[in-house]
């Protein structure tokens, strides 16, 4: 497996795709990037997210925008009703088609801004997500204006939310050339399938054909992080999903994220997040 360019057909009635995504068995890793705008509103499912270089985990009612040529994907773990299937209801749309339909209209100017700091993608409020909710549900069975219109008025909410926060450190590089861009989807779908163990430069390095040097200068060019960093920030977000959903003991979450080491495991945790795994933990136990 590894990642794609995700080429969208779209109606020729519409100038946008859209996807009315259910899945019975599972949302299964698919790493894979675009150059459209993504927002996807996700129902009666928990597991993780992956964008760029954010991990995190999701739960019903996530609702994220992503980024042009954003790498991305979600994984799920389990539903929150098991007789409905999992849902993932998408958007997508062109940065220059939006723009030259809003240009010029003071109304839309909130949504321009939302595209400029959409580009690392953006994880809105549940507040906002619950008031999109029915459009996103009905929108699918509109006539194409009144889809159009929808689609318009969906992104002139999720434009407004405040609490809107940006998920990857730095927004998708500008492609390279077509081996480049390669590359890096090979040592970043290897990195995503098997973090959960030791990975070495070496074994990264040959999948992507460099040398261990040659790997650094590349991950960083595309990514903006170091791979440790990279590493650090997926395995991170699995713990999280673990210890905000399971009552799995803290040892057992570290050594699923890929640490051989509690210690080190505590350590990582506490620096990037700004408390302890248990204090994390806390915070779900007292809803």
């Amino acid at each position: 497996m590894r990642s794609y360019l995700e080429v969208l057909s779209r109606p020729p009635e519409a100038s946008w795709s859209m996807l009315n995504r259910r899945l019975d068995d599972c949302i299964p890793f698919q790493w894979h990037h675009h150059p459209e705008f993504e927002l996807t509103l996700t129902l009666n499912s928990i597991g993780q997210r992956f964008i760029g270089d954010h991990s995190g985990e999701y739960e019903d009612g996530d609702l994220v925008l992503v980024g042009p040529n954003l790498p991305h994907s979600w994984v799920s773990r389990a539903k929150i009703e098991e007789k409905k299937p999992h849902i993932a209801l998408v958007l997508w749309f062109h940065r220059d088609w939006l723009l030259q339909m809003t240009g010029g209209a003071v109304e839309f100017r909130p949504i321009e801004a939302m595209l400029r700091r959409g580009d690392n993608g953006l994880h809105f409020s549940n507040d906002v997500a619950a008031a999109v909710r029915p459009a996103f549900e009905t929108i699918f069975e509109k006539p194409p204006v009144e889809r159009l219109l929808s689609l318009l008025g969906i992104l002139v909410t999720v434009a407004e939310d405040r609490q809107a926060i940006p998920l990857a450190s730095t927004p998708a590089q500008a492609p390279d050339a077509r081996e480049s861009r390669e590359r890096i989807d090979r040592v970043l779908t290897h990195m995503h399938l098997h973090y959960a163990r030791a990975i070495s430069l070496g074994e990264l390095a040959d999948i992507a054909a460099l040398s261990v040097s040659g790997l650094h200068r590349m991950f960083r060019r595309h990514t903006g992080v170091a791979i440790s960093d990279y590493l650090m920030r997926m395995r991170i977000g699995d713990a999280c999903a673990r210890l905000s959903s399971t009552e799995q003991a803290i040892h057992h979450i570290s050594d699923a994220a890929g640490y051989a080491s509690l210690a080190n495991f505590n350590r990582q945790f506490k620096a990037l997040k700004g408390m302890t795994p248990r204090e994390y933990r806390a915070m779900f136990v007292s809803r």
